[in-house]
């Protein structure tokens, strides 16, 4: 069977192989894109079938942990799993997505592109299993271990009593990894997870600002931490995306358009919106009549 261009096998004796994941898991692992771990990364998690809250925080966390410097890790599932790899996208970040079947068999098909531009955007596809192994259900269970593996913590938005995240979150905590639980309201039908891995003790969260005095002490770094402390940050103290950094830089003090904004910084218009959205919501900048935006004043 002819491997997918640019896949690549790792095992544990390789210097390429994940000194995190190798800690507590010593499989091969196939590889497609780059696995660069010079970064902490930090697992989101959770139903394949969110309400609009659980869409919103595991949107809104992804979008943290990209702006932070930190590799998003989830599992390609629909759901939870592909709005964090999409909103990390969205924030100019890093993410890695782990499958429960063959790299030559992208689960669930419908996201083919998403896998793509995870490549595409300087992620990669990670998977223990052969070519042509099938997305079984136990395979699912069994990939939950790498998710919490490479991971230095487990977030867990929403999901059922059921919910394969509350395997990942229990694999995370045999693995001395931080887990977290969403605040998820007390009426929804998705709060069986998180309620659980809050009496088991998992740590609550309600952004992820809850979550950087134990990731610092897990091994990871929050936003402060960063190297440069002149690095840009928005006016929650977050630091900018290098995306959010280049539009900025082409905006300045003067209005430009939507299509504009967009051929400078080499985004697609549904792409470029959410990060617009995003940058004004933050503080960045404002939104004008006739689809233009500028920089935003700060007296």
């Amino acid at each position: 069977m002819t491997p997918p261009v640019g896949m690549r096998w790792l095992s544990p004796p390789d210097a390429a192989y994940p000194a995190q994941l190798a800690a507590v898991v010593r499989e091969p692992i196939s590889v497609i894109g780059a696995l660069y771990v010079a970064r902490p990364a930090l697992a989101i998690v959770g139903t394949r079938r969110p309400t609009p809250f659980g869409v919103r925080m595991a949107r809104a966390l992804a979008r943290d942990a990209a702006k932070a410097g930190w590799v998003v890790v989830s599992g390609l599932a629909r759901g939870i799993d592909s709005e964090a790899h999409d909103a990390c996208l969205a924030a100019g970040g890093t993410t890695w997505a782990v499958l429960g079947c063959g790299l030559d068999r992208i689960y669930p098909p419908e996201n083919v592109g998403l896998a793509r531009r995870i490549v595409d955007a300087g992620g990669c596809l990670i998977s223990e299993f052969a070519l042509g192994t099938p997305p079984l259900r136990h395979h699912f269970k069994r990939r939950n271990r790498i998710v919490s593996g490479l991971c230095w913590a487990t977030i867990v938005v929403e999901g059922g009593p059921t919910s394969g995240a509350i395997n990942t979150a229990h694999h995370a905590a045999e693995q001395g990894r931080g887990v977290y639980a969403l605040l998820v309201p007390a009426d929804s039908d998705m709060a069986a997870a998180p309620f659980q891995l809050l009496k088991e003790g998992a740590q609550p969260l309600r952004t992820l600002a809850d979550a950087w005095p134990d990731l610092c002490g897990y091994g990871g770094c929050a936003p402060q931490s960063s190297s440069t402390d002149s690095a840009p940050v928005d006016s929650f103290g977050r630091p900018l995306s290098l995306v959010e950094q280049k539009i900025l830089e082409y905006l300045g003090p003067d209005a430009r358009t939507l299509e504009q904004v967009g051929q400078a910084a080499a985004l697609d218009i549904v792409r470029l919106s959410t990060i617009l959205l995003d940058m004004e919501l933050n503080g960045l900048i404002q939104s004008l009549p006739g689809q233009r935006y500028a920089q935003k004043s700060r007296a």
